[in-house]
């Protein structure tokens, strides 16, 4: 994508109202989240002369007052020659004249082309303000809201053609791994209700306070939390003249030992640690025109379950994450709180119901939403994103492991214990530690690889096979009798040969253990009859080579490479290139380990095969810019027509791994294209345009469906991810492990 500049005209820090702080948490995303290619400056929102000191994202300002200050605007985009589109942020009050009519001005005489986000929606608008919003909308290219609501008003009420509009949700925070435990002391052992946000009269805080006793007299320990300043209009207008009624109307209730009046603008960490405290969220506001809440937006994305009125944001966001209750209404505010805290499972259940519902709003989906708009606008639909990789972290690998191993499932980014051990998942970790190990060469983390290996030994039966599942109290479990387990037996066989093969970086002791494990399991590795578990033992018997130079190794290779050979013959015709009659999971690995077999061998017969059955893969995995792996809703048989959905991490990490091996074999840059195009599917290059990767828990999505992500961050999914991300590391800094850049690591 060529260098883009977007200005965006909004109101911004240090001003201090929602369009400002919306404003700058898009324009942050976007810088974390895109290269350098795409620049985002600012347009500031002035409503006097004053000089304000912006920070250095602020291009230029403009006095919303003085009409003739939009005309000029206007000829200064036109004749900038950086400047590509422009990104309208939309509220009544924030643009000169009346319904902010002198916004016309601007785009009237504007020639580059225009998004305008609407933030307010007015149903049943006054002649005046719909003719200013139509023509807003008719000079608009693409007009932005946030709810579903919203666009249905527009199209109805405006005559808004339905194809300009695009809804892109407010933004919220990914937030640090759950923890609903009680952090600030005061708060231990109480009931936290909580309402943030500029304090004005529209929010009707009253009606919370009506509702209080009621609360108290079946909940003594309830406290509640006002967080936030008077808003600055309302301030000017008529200092805290309302913050003053709620005290006293605190007073003449009895309930003001049962209330925390934090008149403060919070950090945003610390907003962020308080909803979290909080166990339910009271969202009061007594407007029924206010279209969308970032407040209400802000405390989902905490886990917060809501007690809220029925504006369009809640009613749309809602379902099974809170209940609506009759604007002003105290009695059922009263009524739905004491029902919430007298069911804490259903509270537990409304928290992840809240942050299923709210997850796609984050803001890196919202980023990728305005970007992907954006290309459209500028019709650079099919010009490649350059994102930025997100710092490498073990954070939830470590979040995830005990000293008996790495467990297998979360509940979002809490580990499940129930879950247990898997020998697959250990394997997979072994691996990612000893790539980190490599690239860092930081030893502070090798107590993992002990731990990982050992569970392997612990999974190791007496005839050198392994067992795959192992229950938290680490008891056997009976499903390693219901299952094939050749796979996972490959997987470790994978894991000991690149722990060998890292001979320099690990101590004696570690190697013997490791290459005993192996050698007690080689003779089993003969009876596999599975195509994967072939490939992930020869992976290891490749990678074990280089550790020790023995003819039985090599013999042992040869052997299991005819056998897919074999396979190949069977089955491959001029149109289905492949080792069987279908696609299933772990495709990349059956060409890349026909490679490896051939750069142990030399056996040119490995090579080709391995170039043609991969080359197949590709062609069929690829499509444009974008990869789609082979679903797990179905497997993709010959003849028959391919599923969609229900794409997997590991998939993108084993055809990741794969292109890097084919790229180093055959110096190819295509492959190293593709590996781009693959890597960034994690970062929101997919179907669903969002992210599969949490920047904040360091864990990985399980997977991505036709309509939904799936939010769980699961061990393989996590360790998926992070064999990807070493990989794309060694590619972009390749060669030496001097050349790592200590901030591609995050110090955990």
């Amino acid at each position: 994508m060529k260098k883009t500049e977007i200005l965006i005209l909004t109101s911004f820090p240090p001003r201090k109202c929602g369009i400002a702080t919306y404003s700058e948490d898009l324009i942050n995303t976007i810088e974390e989240k895109y290269t350098d290619d795409i620049v985002v400056s600012v347009c500031a929102l002035n409503k006097s002369d004053e000089s304000i000191e912006y920070s250095t994202k602020v291009k230029c300002s403009i006095d919303t007052r003085v009409q003739d200050k939009y005309l000029k605007l206007a000829h200064y985009v036109n004749d900038s020659v950086d400047i590509s589109l422009v990104m309208i942020q939309h509220e009544f009050g924030l643009y000169g004249g009346e319904y902010g009519k002198d916004l016309l001005i601007f785009l009237q005489a504007l020639s580059k082309p225009a998004i305008t986000t609407f933030h307010t929606v007015l149903s049943k608008p006054s002649p005046l303000c719909k003719e200013v919003v139509q023509e807003i909308c008719n000079l608009s290219d693409k007009i932005v809201v946030m709810t579903n609501l919203s666009a249905t008003i527009l199209k109805n009420e405006y005559q808004t053609l339905e194809e300009k509009i695009v809804v892109i949700p407010h933004g919220t925070h990914l937030i640090e791994p759950l923890s609903h435990k009680k952090q600030i002391t005061y708060f231990k052992n109480k009931y936290v209700l909580s309402t943030f946000g500029f304090i004005s009269q529209d929010k009707s805080i009253e009606t919370a306070l009506e509702a209080l006793p009621q609360i108290i007299s079946k909940f003594s320990n309830v406290i509640y939390l006002i967080i936030g300043k008077t808003h600055p209009e309302v301030l000017a207008q008529e200092g805290e003249k309302y913050r003053d009624f709620l005290y006293e109307k605190a007073t003449q209730l009895g309930i003001q030992k049962h209330i925390i009046f934090m008149n403060e603008y919070l950090p945003l960490q610390d907003l962020l640690n308080y909803l979290q405290q909080t166990d339910i969220y009271l969202f009061t506001s007594k407007n029924p025109q206010q279209a969308v809440s970032g407040t209400l937006a802000y405390a989902m994305s905490a886990g917060c379950p809501i007690v809220s009125t029925p504006i369009p944001h809640a009613l749309e966001l809602l379902d099974g994450a809170g209940i609506n209750f009759d604007f002003q209404n105290s009695q059922q505010l009263a009524d739905a709180t004491i029902s919430l805290l007298s069911q804490p499972l259903l509270t537990k259940e409304m928290r992840l119901n809240a942050l299923h519902r709210i997850n796609p709003t984050n803001w890196q989906n919202v980023a990728i939403g305005y970007i992907q708009l954006a290309k459209k606008v500028m019709k650079q639909e099919n010009i490649a994103i350059d994102y930025k990789y997100p710092p490498i972290s073990l954070s939830h690998v470590k979040r995830m492991t005990t000293s008996m191993g790495i467990l297998q499932f979360s509940k979002i980014d809490i580990p499940d214990k129930l879950s247990g051990y898997t020998l697959d998942d250990n394997s997979r970790a072994l691996i990612v530690l000893l790539k980190h190990l490599s690239y860092t060469k930081d030893t502070k983390e090798s107590f993992l690889i002990n731990i990982y290996l050992n569970f392997i030994a612990f999974c190791q039966k007496s005839n050198g096979s392994f067992l795959n599942y192992v229950d938290f109290d680490k008891t056997i479990s009976p499903k390693n009798k219901q299952e094939n387990l050749e796979d996972s037996n490959g997987r470790a066989i994978w894991a000991l040969g690149e722990l060998l093969s890292s001979k320099h970086l690990i101590n004696t002791e570690l190697l013997l253990k490791a290459e005993e494990i192996l050698e007690k399991a080689i003779p089993m590795i003969k009876n596999m009859t599975s195509p994967r578990a072939m490939a992930f033992a020869l992976k290891g018997l490749y990678h074990y080579s280089k550790f020790r130079n023995d003819f039985k190794i090599t013999e042992l290779i040869k052997e299991l490479a005819n056998n897919l050979v074999a396979k190949y013959y069977d089955v491959s015709s001029e149109k289905w290139l492949w080792f069987e009659n279908y696609l299933t999971y772990a495709n990349s690995v059956l060409p890349e380990a026909m490679l490896l077999a051939f750069k142990a061998t030399g056996d040119t017969l490995y090579q080709n095969i391995a170039k043609k059955s991969f080359d197949f893969l590709l062609s069929i995995i690829f499509k444009g810019k974008q990869i789609k792996v082979i679903s797990n809703q179905g497997w993709y048989y010959k003849g028959e027509e391919n599923h969609s959905f229900g794409e997997q991490p590991i998939e993108i990490a084993y055809t990741i791994l794969a292109l890097d091996t084919f790229y180093q074999e055959f110096m190819d840059e295509e492959y190293v294209d593709k590996m781009k195009i693959a890597f960034n599917w994690f970062l929101g290059e997919n179907h669903l345009h969002q992210i599969v990767y949490n920047p904040i828990t360091g864990g990985c999505y399980d997977g991505l469906e036709k309509y939904y992500v799936n939010l769980n961050q699961g061990a393989e999914s996590s360790l998926s991810y992070l064999l990807a991300r070493l990989t794309m590391e060694k590619q972009m800094y390749a060669t030496t492990f001097h050349f790592y850049p200590k901030n591609a690591f995050i110090e955990d």
